[in-house]
C-alpha cells in the first residue's frame, strides 16, 4: 500500500478557512485530478462536504466519519485505521484532507505532493501539520510564476521518506 498526502499549503502551512480552499490555482486543481484519478482518496467528512458536486468521479472515495451516515458515491469508515484496512496492498491511496486527517496520516505516508504557495493568507483556520525535513527528501520541484490564471507564485514539490 502506497500512501500519498496531497495538499496546497501557504507559507505558514495554512490550508483552509471556513471549510474552503484558500487559493484558486487552476494548475493545482489539474495536478490534483491527474494524480488522484484512478486511485483511492481518503478524506474527512468536512472535506467531502466541501466538494461542490459530492464524490469525485473516477476515484474510490473514502470518507472518515464517526456518524457513519451513508454518502452518495463514497464509502464511510469510522477512522483512518479502519479505512486503510479496507484497502488492498496494491492500492495507491491519496489523503486529501482536512487538517485532522493529515495529522493522523503524516506518519504513515510514503510521499507528500504539496503545492507550496508563496503567500500568507489573511485568514485561516486549518493548517497542515509540521513537516520534519529530516524525515523527507525532495524528489521534484516545479516552480510557477504569477500569470493570467494564477495570482500567486507557487511550486509543486514532491517529498518521499
Amino acid at each position: 500500500m502506497y500512501i500519498s498526502i496531497i495538499a496546497a499549503v501557504a507559507k505558514n502551512m495554512a490550508i483552509g478557512h471556513e471549510n474552503k480552499l484558500l487559493y484558486w490555482l487552476p494548475n493545482d486543481l489539474k495536478r490534483f485530478k491527474s494524480l488522484t484519478t484512478g486511485h483511492t482518496i481518503i478524506m474527512g467528512r468536512k472535506t467531502f462536504d466541501s466538494l461542490p458536486k459530492g464524490a469525485l468521479p473516477n476515484r474510490r472515495n473514502v470518507v472518515l466519519s464517526r456518524s457513519l451516515t451513508e454518502l452518495p458515491g463514497a464509502e464511510v469508515f469510522p477512522d483512518l485505521q479502519t479505512a486503510l484496512a479496507s484497502c488492498s496492498e496494491t492500492e495507491d491511496i491519496y489523503i486529501i484532507g482536512g487538517e485532522s486527517v493529515y495529522r493522523q496520516a503524516i506518519s504513515l505516508a510514503n510521499r507528500l505532493c504539496l503545492t507550496e504557495i508563496d503567500s500568507i493568507p489573511e485568514q485561516a483556520d486549518a493548517f497542515f501539520p509540521p513537516v520534519d525535513q529530516s524525515e523527507w527528501t525532495v524528489v521534484s520541484r516545479e516552480f510557477h510564476d504569477i500569470d493570467e490564471k494564477h495570482d500567486y507564485k507557487y511550486c509543486f514539490v514532491d517529498y518521499v521518506k
